[in-house]
């Protein structure tokens, strides 16, 4: 790996063991290795660059805080990864989970029906989603982030955002129909295979 060359750390255990140790030239090796990933994680969930950034400076101050406590540095990544949606997750419930329980009349749009708007969805280019993503509403975009693109189920984004699964369900279908909506307004109806 690049990253490891011409540097006193030869791989992820070695710069985690250096950061536990509160070496600070690991933190920062540690900090920047990780920053252009994060950030964009970050940028899913936040309104603008930054609240991004905000997002992602608190993240890693509980990384570093909480460093000592892992065991298996070569799960960092997860590790890692878990604390900044969850740090995201709590600094939209500080700042913007009202939109969540009002939603205006233009968000209650009539179900579109499509067994393709997974696959649809799948072979876009990921930074076109996420552009198209980042313009839904609060609400609808977390939700959409947290079950489409990182994996979550609606049990677990019900725990995070402290709504009912069944809420969080609603809240998908409505955001995947906003979300349907807005890829036709790019012209996106189908996904033709080459």
């Amino acid at each position: 790996m690049k990253f490891f060359l011409n540097r006193k750390y030869n791989d992820v255990t070695e710069l985690v063991r250096a950061c536990q140790r509160l070496d600070p030239k690991a933190q920062t090796i540690f900090y920047d290795r990780y920053k252009s990933e994060l950030t964009a994680i970050c940028s899913r969930y936040a309104k603008t660059k930054a609240e991004a950034e905000d997002i992602y400076q608190e993240s890693f101050i509980k990384v570093f805080n909480n460093l000592s406590e892992v065991a298996d540095p070569n799960a960092i990544d997860a590790w890692i990864k878990s604390i900044v949606v969850r740090t995201a997750i709590n600094y939209y419930h500080r700042t913007t989970k009202n939109e969540l329980r009002s939603t205006g009349p233009e968000d209650h749009v009539a179900s579109i029906e499509s067994d393709d708007y997974e696959r649809i969805i799948e072979t876009m280019r990921l930074n076109d989603l996420r552009d198209i993503i980042g313009k839904l509403p609060d609400g609808y975009r977390i939700i959409i982030n947290l079950h489409l693109i990182d994996g979550y189920s609606h049990v677990e984004i019900a725990e995070m955002l402290n709504i009912s699964d069944s809420t969080s369900r609603s809240q998908f279908y409505r955001g995947r129909n906003l979300l349907i909506r807005k890829l036709q307004q790019y012209g996106i109806n189908s996904y033709e295979i080459p």
